[in-house]
């Protein structure tokens, strides 16, 4: 079912799962969950992350029978991302959705899916992620963190970039531009092959960083953008599609380990049912919104895809990347974007 035809269907099911979780949080603090599970993420309540994480955690508690309450603390509430993964480590947090670029400051191979121009089409991202490429990562989070991934990654989306002073067509645009990336190894490469001066901020300071001009852009895909209210501090939306992002749900292994296996398993199959859910939503979503950017004042452009593309191929990027993922994950990835150098 396609929750969002219309803005106005969007919205009207965005306050619906708002209100459901209200609901389900009052029912189980009413009646003493055994488990109680905080999870926390960098988006609004109307994002359909949020809306689907409102159906995962009332659908957990009826499941398990009351025994689970989910709780579900959206937009920057516990900190922002570099805060939330340290809390998740730790264990302050049991779960917490990350881009998979982000991520990368702990686990550096969890950036590969992120790499700039990989992925055509969506087909080609959940073969990839759903496959080997995903397994492959999931592998080196749990092996090199106190956290795991669950099953399947949540999506993003395609990437485009914001920005106050000029439409983006291709890279010589982009030369000397303050860019916000976020904390990211991988993004800064990039953005810096592509000659701009980027700069890391957290996604909860994004709006007062355009705001106040200590960026004059930014890259999001459209669902952010929308959602965030980011259209109210930028002029210019270029549809680069520069690269896919996803969010892995993590949880903290000890955490996860103290539930009886069989709620374990309740939670983990609501977690990915959820997942490929919130996957078609945010799809359809970054498709129905160009018209919605530009009703609220965003000038919207398309930009030379392969020009971006084969500036990175003239500078070295794939090459130099390919060095640092190594020839395992970097021959996984091109097994479904094929030769990126």
């Amino acid at each position: 079912m396609n929750h969002f035809n219309s803005r106005r269907d969007f919205l009207k099911t965005a306050s619906a799962a708002s209100l459901a979780l209200a609901a389900g949080s009052w029912s189980q603090r009413a009646n003493a969950a055994e488990f109680v599970l905080k999870y926390a993420n960098n988006l609004a309540m109307t994002h359909p992350m949020n809306i689907r994480a409102a159906e995962m955690a009332k659908a957990i508690s009826e499941q398990s029978k009351g025994r689970i309450e989910l709780q579900i603390y959206p937009n920057n509430q516990l900190g922002g991302d570099t805060d939330m993964l340290a809390q998740v480590r730790s264990g302050a947090i049991d779960m917490f959705t990350l881009s998979s670029l982000t991520l990368g400051t702990l686990v550096p191979v969890a950036q590969i899916s992120g790499m700039g121009f990989a992925f055509k089409d969506y087909d080609t991202v959940w073969a990839a992620l759903d496959g080997d490429l995903g397994a492959h990562m999931r592998q080196e989070i749990q092996g090199k963190s106190t956290l795991f991934a669950f099953e399947k990654i949540w999506d993003n989306g395609y990437r485009q970039i914001t920005n106050n002073a000029k439409p983006i067509r291709n890279p010589d645009d982009l030369k000397g531009m303050k860019l916000r990336v976020p904390p990211s190894p991988l993004w800064t490469s990039m953005f810096k092959a592509l000659g701009v001066s980027p700069t890391s901020i957290n996604f909860a300071e994004v709006y007062s960083a355009l705001q106040t001009g200590i960026v004059q852009g930014q890259e999001n895909p459209l669902a952010i953008i929308y959602t965030g209210k980011l259209y109210e501090v930028q002029k210019y939306c270029s549809l680069t599609n520069h690269m896919w992002d996803g969010f892995w749900m993590l949880g903290n292994k000890k955490s996860f380990e103290r539930l009886p296996r069989d709620l374990q398993e309740i939670v983990r199959a609501n977690v990915n049912a959820a997942g490929v859910k919130q996957r078609e939503d945010v799809r359809k979503l970054n498709e129905s919104l160009a018209g919605e950017l530009k009703a609220r004042g965003i000038q919207l452009n398309d930009a030379d895809h392969e020009a971006f593309h084969a500036r990175l191929r003239q500078v070295k990027f794939y090459d130099e990347w390919h060095k640092k993922f190594g020839d395992q994950a970097w021959s996984i990835l091109e097994k479904y974007s094929g030769k990126l150098s």
